[in-house]
């Protein structure tokens, strides 16, 4: 699932249409693409909420973690963000609309898949986790029911809270108080996430040019600048992902030391 808007238009030409738009290590252009189209960082950072979420608690049972993992990398880092460039080419790629249809439904049925090995696993409940997880990847990004899915309330639970409930039940089998409360933080930090993006997305996508300065006490002037605008943004954004990555990290390895 990705975090763009309906309304935003094709990428300015030679402006990127996000920061990790340009990897040094992938010259082919289509390539490059295709890795905007997976957004790594929130990619990176929302699977982090699985992880943390099925860390919470010990025992951890770590091929049920690896497939809770592998099976929103699929849907949400496969799946919904192809469905979002097909819908209305927010990144403005030229990936034909037909490879990411293709590609998008390879992504969900192959959750879908490991959904499956949940419901035998873990519990027949399972499967309200899934059928919920579909709909918002498909609904959110095609904008289905006049838009109705397509609202921030929707993005923040179903990127920030569901990873943490879902990773959390994989489990154990039930929730807890706990797990609410996490998935109420990675709600906040998903929501963090979106506030630093929709203006960093705005000046990438949409904007030509940016004029004005700032006249300071001490009367020095500093001008105003597209990329002076998206520094702090981005940089913002990048130490946020990584610290969602970090605590991850932090979480898995102390459930290994203690297993």
């Amino acid at each position: 699932m990705s975090e763009s808007e309906s309304n935003e238009t094709r990428s300015v030409p030679g402006d990127g249409a996000a920061y990790y738009s340009h990897p040094t290590l992938m010259r082919s252009p289509r390539r490059r693409e295709w890795w905007t189209v997976l957004h790594p960082p929130y990619t990176m950072l929302h699977l982090s909420f699985v992880v943390v979420g099925g860390c919470l608690a010990a025992p951890v049972n770590f091929a049920r973690l690896g497939v809770s993992v592998a099976a929103f990398f699929l849907a949400v880092g496969i799946g919904a963000h192809c469905l979002d460039e097909y819908h209305d080419r927010p990144l403005g790629t030229f990936i034909p609309r037909r490879q990411l249809m293709v590609v998008a439904i390879a992504g969900l049925v192959g959750a879908v898949g490991l959904g499956v090995v949940g419901l035998v696993v873990v519990s027949g409940f399972f499967a309200l986790f899934m059928i919920v997880g579909v709909v918002i990847a498909v609904a959110y990004n095609l904008e289905l029911f006049h838009g109705r899915l397509h609202t921030e309330l929707v993005f923040v639970a179903g990127w920030g809270s569901f990873p943490v409930l879902t990773g959390y039940f994989a489990q154990h089998s039930t929730l807890s108080l706990a797990s609410v409360v996490v998935a109420v933080f990675a709600a906040l930090v998903t929501l963090l996430q979106r506030t630093l993006s929709t203006p960093a997305r705005q000046l990438r996508r949409r904007t030509l040019s940016v004029q004005g300065q700032l006249t300071l006490r001490d009367e020095r002037v500093v001008p105003l600048t597209k990329a002076a605008l998206l520094l702090p943004l981005e940089r913002s954004l990048r130490l946020l992902c990584w610290s969602g990555v970090t605590l991850a990290v932090g979480l898995l390895m102390l459930r290994a030391v203690g297993s």
